[in-house]
């Protein structure tokens, strides 16, 4: 089994990668700011924002989502903004599942409560899960912008997408913190620029 040192490596190892890949990602500094100025005109405009993602995306999805709807920072109380989830409840994704096909449990979501003027958000590690597809096909549909987080060279949603940020990694794990890591800063400016907070 590893010893002391080697684990110390290891970790090192992943602390380092981690750090170069979120430094590679500051090219898409304009692309950052573009998803800041969208989200906030967005909810500015009082309409909505729906995210979604799968596994560990689903939960990253929620994650930020929770952010908006109740606080995102200890020391600022401020009415929710609307960023929602569409993994809405198990009854409707297993309804969805069963019935229509698993590809859809999104994209119904989407079509149920979403209107124009209002934005998509998608977490997709590799860019290419049919649900992820059939959602950025509805919101073409419904005229709702779309904005997504990928991986692994952005695969078909890249295309589907109105506007993407790739992480330039095949790591799941990498990918993933990296994702995180942008939405507590785009939303962290989202959330100043609607209290008209200084950066």
């Amino acid at each position: 089994m590893f010893g002391d040192k080697k684990i110390e490596n290891l970790y090192f190892a992943n602390i380092k990668d981690s750090y170069l890949i979120k430094r590679k990602i500051s090219k898409d500094i304009k692309k950052i700011f573009f998803f800041v100025q969208k989200i906030f005109e967005t909810i500015s405009n009082n309409k909505k924002v729906f995210i979604c993602g799968n596994g560990g995306s689903a939960s990253d999805a929620q994650h930020l989502a929770a952010e908006f709807l109740v606080r995102l920072n200890p020391k600022i109380n401020r009415r929710p903004y609307p960023i929602i989830s569409l993994a809405l409840d198990p009854s409707s994704m297993t309804a969805c599942g069963n019935d229509y096909g698993f590809k859809y449990i999104f994209s119904r979501n989407l079509e149920a409560i979403s209107s124009a003027g209002d934005l998509l958000i998608v977490l997709s590690t590799s860019g290419n899960s049919q649900n992820i597809l059939e959602v950025l096909n509805k919101a073409k549909q419904k005229k709702l912008f779309s904005l997504a987080f990928l991986g692994s060279g952005g695969g078909k949603a890249k295309k589907l997408s109105n506007n993407s940020i790739v992480v330039p990694s095949k790591n799941v794990a990498r990918i993933q913190e990296t994702h995180i890591f942008l939405g507590h800063f785009i939303l962290n400016l989202v959330e100043k620029k609607l209290l008209k907070i200084n950066f």
